[in-house]
């Protein structure tokens, strides 16, 4: 997979509209003619259950050519581990219709919190491009990212989906946006959206708004501030995303002040398209409509008539899109939801559409295969690795400092439970929704591969995953790197209050670093509780979750580039300070936001 620095959801591919031409001149068929001219040309010749079928986004294996033709669907993903084959090569994904994040072989980036860390616009560019690359490779023209969460509180299990608490570098990460669909030309119209060519893809700006602000980081939950604290802190990497010309925004499960966001007809409707001139389309989150009540789907034609009218364009409903359609074509016939709401939402998906080019290259091209996990992309991943790491700690004293490493000492011990993992590297939103354990879930480069890739040839590289202190004392290592860390989870899987590293990664620390020098590394989707184990370590690095290029990691460690990045999210003592950000009147943190030492 591509994580864009995806953390991506789920990707789709969008299809041209299948209507039957006859011989005479059609408007909608000239790519020579006014955008506007074409969709209100195409519109005034569509069905109602044309225009129904545009709105409706179904999971990939029901979609067979049957589904498509009779409901005339408007679009399809690929959920959290739906594949064509196990390891599917990119003709392979072509050949069925399909996702993306489930990708094998692909270039898997660093996930988002760590890419704050760079506070490098120009670098998240680069890995749009990269990215929009690999996904086309594939044969998708369309992704569920930026994720543009402003993350309040580490204990929400989708917090490494957000770059920082900060919602400035937010903002400033929203240059992935150019890099996935090309640069909006000057002059251009606010609000429009903007894909050129074959080898660009449509985002998705998400979750919009607040998602990252839930009380005590529950996910899907309520996010409890004014009206003012949401506009300025949840809502400018919105003004960011449309200003270059974002094609598309996904509406959060979350609720603002205990109204659903999937229901807010202010935010969605006043503010997003009349105030902002957005002018993309507003696509809902996985069945996000079921759970505007609890519990879900409990009062679906409700879900369905009060999502739609709030201002929801394309409905994510993957399984049930026949309960769908039906309801939805109920109420429009029934005059419950005024067919100008409907032509509203087609004419938004349309705009999409002809902007991105498929109703005159509909078909996937397979001239980008190799474009997939190629060289160049995972030295720019790991370029991405190196400056996403942030040097916390560096010797028992600031004299005498462990790092950089040196490559040419005898013996050196690597421990710990994420040394030799890349699925812990990568964590979850990879190749399933969780993520998985071990080393033949991708292609890449294990930290363990890694540091035996940059030692001596004549350094001794020992690796004991959870050693006992009596094995490190007997062994006369030079120093130990310590690689530890939170193990993969995706969303509501991945909320968590208490934020501890699970053992035995703690005795682990406690068995190497109470025995010889170490550097302990960090593998995490957030801070987590260090301050127990601080003492005993000469050196600490947080490494976040670095993806497929672990080189990246012993590229600094060993002192063959310099630490330079800067923490974007506060690291805290306890959790019992939780929620604290930057500018708090409790602000008493471990490590600082903005914290990085140099080497």
């Amino acid at each position: 997979m591509v994580k864009v620095p995806v953390s991506l959801g789920g990707l789709l591919l969008l299809y041209a509209l299948a209507t039957i031409a006859d011989a005479q001149y059609m408007i909608y068929k000239d790519p020579k003619r006014k955008l506007n001219a074409r969709i209100k040309d195409l519109i005034s010749r569509m069905t109602v259950e044309e225009k129904i079928g545009q709105m409706v986004q179904i999971e990939r294996k029901l979609a067979t050519g049957d589904v498509m033709k009779k409901y005339f669907i408007g679009s399809v993903l690929s959920e959290g581990g739906s594949v064509p084959a196990p390891q599917a090569l990119a003709e392979a994904w072509i050949n069925a219709v399909h996702g993306h994040n489930n990708v094998y072989n692909a270039t898997i980036f660093p996930h988002n919190i760590g890419l704050g860390v760079t506070r490098d616009p120009v670098l998240i560019k680069k890995i749009g491009v990269a990215t929009a690359l690999e996904v086309r490779a594939t044969g998708i023209p369309y992704v569920f990212a930026p994720c543009i969460a402003v993350c309040r509180d580490p204990r929400w299990g989708r917090c490494y989906e957000s770059y920082s608490e900060d919602h400035k570098i937010v903002q400033a990460m929203t240059e992935i946006i150019p890099g996935l669909q090309g640069d909006i030309p000057e002059g251009s119209q606010k609000g429009v959206p903007f894909v050129v060519g074959s080898e660009k893809v449509a985002a998705c700006a998400k979750h919009y708004v607040g998602d990252g602000g839930t009380t005590n980081g529950i996910n899907e939950n309520n996010t409890v501030i004014s009206r003012d604290e949401l506009f300025s802190i949840h809502m400018p990497a919105y003004y960011s995303s449309i200003i270059k010309g974002v094609a598309s925004i996904m509406v959060s499960y979350s609720s603002w002040n205990g109204e659903k966001m999937h229901i807010n007809r202010d935010l969605l409707t006043t503010y997003l398209k009349d105030t902002l001139k957005f002018r993309g389309f507003v696509i809902s989150d996985y069945e996000g409509l079921d759970k505007i009540t609890s519990p879900p789907h409990a009062n679906y034609s409700y879900s369905v008539e009060a999502g739609i009218n709030a201002g929801i364009d394309m409905v994510m409903v993957p399984i049930e899109y026949k309960d769908f359609i039906h309801i939805l074509t109920s109420q429009v016939k029934n005059n419950i939801i005024p067919m100008s709401r409907i032509d509203d939402a087609v004419k938004r998906i349309l705009r999409v559409k002809f902007v991105m080019g498929l109703f005159e290259n509909p078909l996937a091209d397979t001239s980008l295969a190799n474009q997939l996990g190629s060289q160049e992309h995972r030295e720019l991943a790991r370029e991405a690795v190196r400056k996403s790491l942030v040097l916390l700690k560096n010797g028992k004293s600031a004299d005498k400092p462990l790092l950089p490493l040196s490559k040419e000492v005898p013996k050196i011990l690597v421990a710990g439970s994420h040394a030799d993992n890349l699925g812990y590297q990568c964590g979850g939103w990879t190749i399933i929704w969780q993520g998985v354990s071990g080393n033949n879930v991708t292609s890449g480069t294990t930290i363990l591969k890694g540091i035996r890739n940059t030692v001596d040839p004549a350094t001794h590289v020992v690796y004991r995953e959870n050693p006992d202190a009596e094995f490190v004392k007997s062994n006369k290592f030079s120093y130990a790197i310590v690689v530890v860390g939170e193990p993969p989870y995706a969303e509501t899987m991945g909320d968590n209050l208490n934020l501890r590293i699970p053992e035995p990664s703690p005795r682990t620390i406690a068995n190497v670093c109470g025995s010889v020098k170490c550097v302990v590394v960090v593998i995490s989707g957030r801070p987590v509780v260090i301050q127990p184990y601080l003492a005993s370590m000469d050196a600490l690095v947080a490494a976040w979750l670095p993806g497929s290029e672990g080189q990246g990691i012993p590229d600094v460690l060993f002192g063959d580039y310099k630490f330079t990045g800067k923490l974007a999210r506060t690291w805290f003592k306890t959790v019992d300070q939780l929620p604290m950000n930057v500018g708090d009147s409790h602000y008493d943190p471990l490590f600082p936001f903005g914290f990085g030492l140099t080497t």
